[in-house]
């Protein structure tokens, strides 16, 4: 049913939305970004493959399958190493809104891999998205916000990998299992993130219980609810109304961080806020779902 979509990608957008809060928390503790992202891939993966084995595949995967939606899950590693890691250097605020710069850069990926050119409409989503962030950045508001060049390029980095999370995984085996494309997609991510932070594995494995406690928090929120109902309702609607609807996670992320966080979001940041989503609106009116690959 239609109104189960809309409440399962509602629910999977607003949980990634509270990633920040748990990544923000594991800072103040002293853990470093590697450490957080080998807790959160594998607390995921024990979850979700803990999960499979209780259920019986009606269609397995082909090999090929499995290794699409790996491949397709690095995204979701990528999307994670540089989302908190601009969180280092910014407000959990501003990282999420650096993210949302998705909204254009996915423009590119369906020109260089579907060869349609950006239309009119989305060139003007990418006017109003880069004036949503002068406003969101508080540079248009004339707040002195800091926006170190760090921050901001591990922000736009998170926002093209967010990008080809969108992109491909709307098409890669699209009708399979959520469950069973979840798994092989935290597989896929948990490979990116052990060979990447390998360094730091025994670290992880001797750490107290509150790394783990935060792990399996940021795990749930970052990379086990989202991609499962994605995954479950994402097919119930159509591929415009999903990414209108994922557009929540932004006020979620913002308003949390400014509850819990006490991070201060200015009027004309707000602005920016409604800009960005604004654009998203604009972007995905009239889209049709790319032919699965």
């Amino acid at each position: 049913m239609k109104i189960n979509g809309i409440v399962l990608v509602l629910l999977g957008a607003a949980s990634f939305g509270f990633t920040p809060i748990f990544v923000k928390t594991g800072y103040a503790f002293g853990y470093s970004l590697g450490e957080i992202n080998l807790v959160q891939m594998i607390s995921a993966f024990i979850i979700l493959w803990s999960l499979k084995v209780f259920k019986k595949e009606r269609h397995p995967l082909s090999n090929q399958d499995r290794l699409k939606v790996m491949a397709t899950g690095t995204t979701v590693g990528l999307t994670s190493i540089f989302y908190y890691a601009a969180m280092q250097y910014v407000t959990a605020s501003l990282a999420i809104i650096l993210l949302f710069q998705f909204v254009w850069i996915g423009m590119i990926y369906e020109w260089i891999f579907t060869k349609k050119a950006p239309e009119r409409k989305n060139l003007l989503a990418l006017v109003i998205t880069l004036t949503g962030v002068l406003f969101a950045s508080g540079i248009a508001g004339g707040s002195e916000m800091e926006l170190p060049l760090v921050g901001l390029g591990l922000g736009l980095l998170s926002g093209a990998s967010y990008a080809g999370f969108i992109f491909f995984s709307g098409q890669v085996v699209p009708d399979s299992d959520p469950l069973t494309r979840s798994s092989f997609m935290v597989a896929g991510s948990m490979i990116l993130i052990l060979f990447v932070f390998v360094q730091e594995i025994p670290r992880v494995f001797s750490a107290d219980g509150r790394l783990w406690t935060l792990g399996m928090g940021v795990a749930l929120v970052g990379a086990v609810l989202p991609p499962f109902l994605f995954a479950a309702g994402a097919p119930l609607i159509s591929a415009r109304l999903a990414n209108v609807l994922s557009t929540v996670e932004l006020p979620v992320a913002i308003v949390s961080a400014m509850i819990i966080l006490s991070e201060p979001v200015t009027p004309w940041q707000w602005v920016g806020v409604g800009l960005i989503i604004g654009a998203v609106f604009i972007n995905e009116w009239g889209r049709k779902r790319p032919a699965p690959l």
